[in-house]
């Protein structure tokens, strides 16, 4: 064996169990080796430099004493290697991130998720589960699809829960964003709990009952959770430069609302298999989920987000609204009043083909039967209208965001090639049309261009036109019965 910054206390301890003692005895700070817990959670990804940095000793004294010991011991020698000191964010974790990236690779050509589990534990012996994000990070910006980083969420979750056992949840005061979303968590953890017991009486021979549906139905609440993490805390994450974790996040969002789908589906079809295999599907991926977020991301952004900015993501998650009760408390809301616009809005603004004030014009676009978004040149958004019945939700956490930010991974490509045909000048318009939830809506986008042809940005514009494909015929008198 060789000894060396990077070799873990678990490893170490594993092979030489008087170590623990000698450890304990060699820096009061390390008495927290005594416990089995720690052993089997922190002592699993604390390496040699870390424990150096915990005791306030030097690395090379800790390594030559261990060394020490085990040939006082055993009557053997350890070699001991100092290179690998300091090494974090070098070729150390080069060859790390590369090597995951192989694994990715395999499992995506058929590699069992067992067989990569394995692979991926060895790898991650020695890093802190918070890196994991990072390395995430990393694998997206060097270019590999996001939908291939989410297939190691599978992988990974299993060792991240070994890692992370017993660890504190972070705490938020009540009113706070995080307070409220580990809130929902508990709830949407008892809707599973249920649900999770009425596929069980199903496998063993029961029928789907009115309960199994309305548990559905109170699950699929989870849209509005999804939709404020995607709308207010990506948008933040991103402004900090943690771009990767949301991207992966949300095709995991898009997973569940699949699955979610299918479940009702086999429902209405009366088939109890499929109710069943689909079920625990979801809720397995659902409850994955919540562990990532309580254990993860909320302490991440805990960490990064200011205290203006967590008052920010308030604001817009209260125009967004909620689906499980709402904030504990009104911690953020100053008066709640929206801020005044600066603008001065007594005076008329001098348009093309007339003359509004700011107020009768901000009036007008909110008033219009239509959404509206509009994305600069550069792919930023700058302006949506906020109507009353907006068919897509959207919240000032959006206003500066790029816009490929502002859709799940799998339609990004589409986006881009949306944008970049209009900034060419090939298209001028592109037209999708969807049904979602009984409703037939138009999506449009077109090319905004000034008098001289240079593009100048891009005009979303979204419409419920289900009652107007009914018409038939003329209406030419008033009729308001």
């Amino acid at each position: 064996m060789k000894l060396t910054a990077k070799t873990s206390i678990h490893e170490l301890t594993e092979k030489y169990p008087f170590l623990v003692e000698f450890l304990v005895a060699y820096n009061d700070k390390f008495s927290l080796l005594k416990s089995k817990v720690a052993q089997a959670t922190i002592g699993r990804v604390a390496t040699m430099d870390k424990v150096a940095s915990i005791g306030e000793v030097d690395l090379g004294e800790l390594l030559e004493a261990v060394r020490a010991e085990v040939e006082k011991q055993t009557g053997t020698s350890i070699e001991v290697e100092l290179g690998g000191a300091g090494a974090a964010g070098g070729d150390g974790d080069a060859e790390r991130l590369e090597t995951l990236k192989q694994i990715i690779h395999d499992l995506h050509d058929g590699l069992s998720l067992e067989d990569g589990k394995k692979r991926f534990d060895e790898l991650v012996k020695d890093v802190d589960p918070s890196e994991i994000p990072r390395m995430e990070e990393e694998l997206v910006k060097g270019g590999l699809p996001v939908s291939e980083v989410q297939r190691l969420c599978d992988v990974h979750v299993g060792l991240i829960k070994n890692a992370l056992e017993g660890k504190q949840e972070v705490e938020a005061p009540a009113g706070h964003p995080v307070h409220t979303y580990m809130a929902e968590n508990e709830v949407i953890t008892r809707i599973v709990g249920r649900l999770d017991g009425m596929l069980k009486a199903l496998g063993g021979g029961g029928s789907p009952g009115p309960e199994l549906s309305e548990a559905l139905a109170e699950l699929a609440k989870i849209e509005n959770h999804y939709v404020r993490k995607e709308n207010q805390l990506f948008p933040f994450m991103e402004k900090h430069g943690i771009t990767a974790p949301p991207q992966v996040m949300w095709g995991i969002h898009d997973e569940v609302r699949a699955m979610l789908k299918e479940v009702r589906a086999a429902v209405d079809a009366k088939k109890t298999d499929e109710i069943v295999d689909k079920g625990v599907a979801v809720t397995r991926s659902i409850t994955e989920m919540i562990y990532k977020e309580n254990k993860i991301l909320f302490p991440m952004v805990m960490d990064a987000f200011t205290d203006e900015e967590w008052v920010e993501v308030r604001r817009g998650e209260d125009e967004l609204g909620y689906a499980f009760g709402g904030p504990a408390a009104a911690w953020g809301v100053q008066g709640g009043a929206a801020e005044a616009s600066p603008a001065d809005s007594s005076g008329l603004l001098d348009l093309a083909t007339g003359k509004l004030s700011l107020d009768q014009l901000n009036l007008v676009m909110t008033r219009l039967p239509v959404d509206l978004s509009f994305v600069d040149v550069d792919g930023f958004v700058r302006y949506y209208s906020d109507n009353p019945d907006r068919i897509f939700p959207r919240s000032p956490g959006v206003i500066g965001r790029h816009v490929e930010k502002c859709h799940p991974p799998n339609s990004v490509g589409t986006v881009r090639k949306i944008l970049e045909s209009f900034a060419s000048g090939q298209k001028d318009v592109a037209e999708f049309w969807i049904e979602i939830q009984g409703k037939f809506i138009f999506i449009r986008y077109f090319a905004v261009r000034d008098a001289g042809g240079k593009y100048e940005g891009c005009l979303e514009v979204s419409q419920d036109v289900t009652e107007i494909r009914k018409l038939e015929g003329q209406r030419r008198l008033l009729d308001w019965d």
